[in-house]
């Protein structure tokens, strides 16, 4: 008997390394794509397109200094293609590093039955099995919903459509919504209460005011229905395609009379991954919480390492989270009810924000401080560097170090010159 692994996204695949190298025989099994959605239909894409959009807005900010002439023609279906290409080389290195290890790579739409996990008609007796199917777009019973589109749609476009309604208000609403925009289609996003609740209020309405100038956002609102070119609200009806961005619901379907599932439609895990059946595991977003592929990476290598005989449970504190943006706004919470001081830091002229100084668009970091015992509560942080410098202070805030213990950092300039200013702000 072997361990099997089902869904190859960050969970599943990095858990199949993990048994790899543990010498666990294991079968992986993937329904469509490696990687998962993060690389095929998620994080990657947006990260590809707005790594364009940086640059369309970095060219305009040039032409608008005066040394850079000549505008950019963007084609929309190359880029999509591109895309692609490197998606395809990307899934070529993820399955060959698993096939490596020694791990089986299987296509196919896998069946639970008791102690079997069938595959393209064939069958597999498990030693230990992990789930990782990992999440879909979840859709709102708004009437025409068929005629809306999901993130996952955004690579089949053969252009850019002049005009967008984007119903959803979190991040993903948010980035889909930039892209667009900077791209040259003319956008509104409907919340159905509050936009990027996720944020700080007053490093929301930056966002909204400073990166996202060319769209239109509209809170607490409800929407009736969606045509193939109209979206209906209580707002009014606005002309143009429509996205969904509503959240996303574990796929936990293939588990549902086999393992205990959350009311949410998650399965149920404890700390180790395991379910309530002892040889059975979970990992990634199929097991519902924070959705993200690091957290995705480590609960697969938590569970594989718990198939293997290791005893392991999974440890994390505190999630950074990052709004790829223009400019990248970075997060993190402890979510505490302490009382705080707060630093209000301008934007800093550190890396990629140089010529941000010249029009004094060089973001803004909020800092809260806790009173009682000087431990850092929560970080938010819009400029070019923010993903790395609030990596950085999640780390402070995960060895539970005061901010004191910072005095003699010594940064790597200018690449780290921002997380110094912010720790040298709150010393």
């Amino acid at each position: 008997m072997k361990n099997i692994v089902i869904g190859a996204g960050p969970a599943g695949r990095v858990g199949s390394i993990e048994l790899g190298k543990l010498k666990e025989e294991s079968i992986l099994i993937e329904k469509k794509h490696v990687a998962g959605t993060c690389l095929n239909e998620g994080c990657m894409v947006i990260c590809a397109l707005t790594d364009v959009a940086r640059h369309i807005e970095e060219q305009k900010k040039y032409q608008n200094y005066g040394y850079i002439k000549g505008d950019i023609e963007l084609d929309y279906k190359l880029l999509c293609d591109k895309i692609k290409e490197t998606q395809q080389k990307l899934r070529y290195i993820e399955q060959k590093e698993c096939e490596d290890l020694g791990i089986e790579v299987i296509f196919g739409e896998a069946e639970i039955n008791g102690d079997m996990v069938s595959v393209n008609g064939e069958s597999f007796q498990y030693k230990n099995l992990m789930i990782s199917t990992g999440a879909k777009p979840f859709i709102p019973n708004i009437k025409g919903s068929e005629y809306a589109y999901i993130h996952s749609d955004l690579l089949n476009f053969k252009e850019i459509p002049p005009k967008v309604n984007i119903v959803g208000g979190g991040m993903i609403a948010c980035e889909i919504g930039n892209i667009l925009s900077t791209f040259g289609s003319e956008v509104n996003i409907f919340a159905r209460s509050t936009f990027l609740k996720e944020l700080d209020p007053s490093i929301k309405d930056y966002v909204v005011n400073n990166l996202l100038k060319n769209i239109k956002v509209y809170e607490n609102t409800c929407v009736s229905e969606i045509t193939k070119n109209t979206l209906i609200s209580d707002k009014g009806e606005f002309e143009g395609i429509s996205f969904i961005c509503t959240g996303r619901v574990p796929n936990s379907d293939i588990a549902k009379d086999i393992v205990d599932i959350n009311p949410d439609g998650s399965i149920k895990v404890d700390e180790q991954m395991r379910t309530n059946v002892s040889n059975i595991y979970a990992a990634g977003d199929v097991t519902g919480g924070n959705m993200f592929t690091p957290v995705a990476r480590t609960e697969g290598i938590t569970a594989a390492r718990n198939m293997a005989g290791f005893s392991q449970k999974v440890d994390i504190k505190y999630i950074p989270e990052s709004i790829s943006l223009n400019m990248p706004v970075s997060f993190v919470k402890r979510n505490s009810n302490s009382e705080t001081e707060t630093i209000q830091i301008p934007g800093f002229a550190g890396p990629g924000a140089f010529w941000n100084v010249l029009n004094g668009d060089t973001g803004r970091t909020k800092i809260d401080i806790n009173k009682e015992d000087k431990k850092v509560e929560n970080v938010y942080s819009i400029s070019p560097s923010s993903v790395n410098d609030v990596a950085y202070m999640t780390m402070l805030m995960s060895l539970n170090m005061d901010k004191d213990a910072f005095k003699n950092f010594l940064e790597i300039h200018p690449d780290s010159a921002a997380v110094s200013i912010m720790m040298k702000y709150m010393i």
